[in-house]
């Protein structure tokens, strides 16, 4: 078989060693040719590739971002796309496109596959929010990188006396905020799935206060909202892609903090930090995992699916179910790390 590959979409710790893992898989256990397509969907639309082989996959398994190039791009909003691809993928002769991304890019790989393509993906996000998955690689380096950093900056807080507020990434949900918080012991988490009481969170850090502690964590997810009318948002820009433009809201909080209350307030964005860098290796191992099944399941036919981990097991599942909505956090874990809210 003849299959292409693209990384779609943010990059994301991991990338390279699905890459890695698919290429090993088709050349050592299927003899099949492998190519792979040049930032994300862009390059299926406008033919630009590389070959890819064991030689040229040796090494990468630990290195961040992705060998291939990434974008936000999809056929369906660039001048004649979809035509263009499915040009692309006729001219190659591809028996199989094996997509990596997250949520934009597997919903267009869902709605190629529906135009004839012969597509298998593997779910790819620091957000942790692709459903029918209970975890996507990139997501446990993210929270190992935020969890570090809030541990760094306990040490400040306890010298200042201060709340030190860390902004970490999560556009709708909060994996990464609850992740992270948990594990870093902090005093209030902020996620995007419960808009937050600015009064309540203000009176809850004076309690900390009263009682001995007057250095607080709180992690603060990017998409974090508060209830309606009690906190004055200005609203954000949107990108060529209609996503709005985050990152900030741990300012915002914190300065109405530190009105209410008298607290001296710090802000820490941790931004692109998250996703850069160095795979854990549960994400190593995931990714290698999510890319042998990938092919496994190119080389059954098994079309229109994508790989998933379930209960430590990697499972098919239709891309129509795992793109249909976005995973919240449990309730039950949310539930946990109240327990230790300030």
């Amino acid at each position: 078989m003849h299959i292409g590959v693209l990384t779609g979409g943010g990059d994301c710790p991991g990338l390279n060693a699905v890459i890695r893992a698919i290429v090993r898989r088709a050349e050592a256990t299927y003899s099949d040719t492998v190519i792979g397509f040049h930032d994300g969907w862009r390059g299926v639309v406008e033919n630009s590739w590389r070959p890819l082989d064991m030689g040229s996959c040796r090494g990468i398994l630990s290195r961040g971002g992705t060998i291939l190039g990434t974008s936000r791009y999809t056929p369906f909003n660039l001048d004649n796309g979809v035509a263009r691809a499915l040009n692309t993928i006729q001219e190659l002769k591809l028996d199989a496109l094996v997509v990596i991304g997250g949520e934009g890019t597997l919903s267009c790989a869902c709605e190629m596959h529906t135009r004839g393509v012969g597509i298998v993906c593997v779910p790819k996000t620091i957000d942790n929010d692709i459903s029918c998955t209970e975890r996507t690689f990139g997501f446990d380096t993210a929270v190992n990188i935020a969890t570090d950093a809030i541990d760094r900056l306990r040490t400040t807080a306890e010298s200042h006396d201060r709340a030190i507020f860390v902004e970490v990434m999560g556009r709708n949900v909060g994996h990464i905020a609850t992740w992270a918080g948990i594990a870093g012991g902090v005093a209030y988490i902020l996620t995007p799935e419960t808009p937050f009481d600015i009064q309540e969170l203000s009176d809850a850090l004076l309690r900390r206060k009263s009682s001995g502690r007057h250095d607080s964590i709180v992690v603060v997810a990017e998409g974090a909202q508060p209830q309606p009318g009690t906190l004055e948002l200005t609203e954000p820009s949107v990108d060529v892609y209609g996503h709005k433009r985050l990152g900030g809201i741990a300012n915002v909080v914190a300065a109405e903090v530190e009105k209410r209350t008298g607290i001296e307030t710090r802000v820490t964005i941790l931004g692109h930090v998250q996703r850069g860098g160095t795979p854990t290796s549960f994400d190593r191992v995931l990714s290698t995992r999510f890319g042998v099944a990938a092919m496994d399941a190119v080389q059954a036919g098994c079309f229109g699916s994508m790989v998933a981990l379930q209960a430590n097991k990697i499972e098919l599942v239709t891309l129509r179910e795992a793109t249909a909505q976005l995973k919240p956090v449990d309730k039950d874990l949310l539930d946990v790390s109240r327990v230790f809210f300030a």
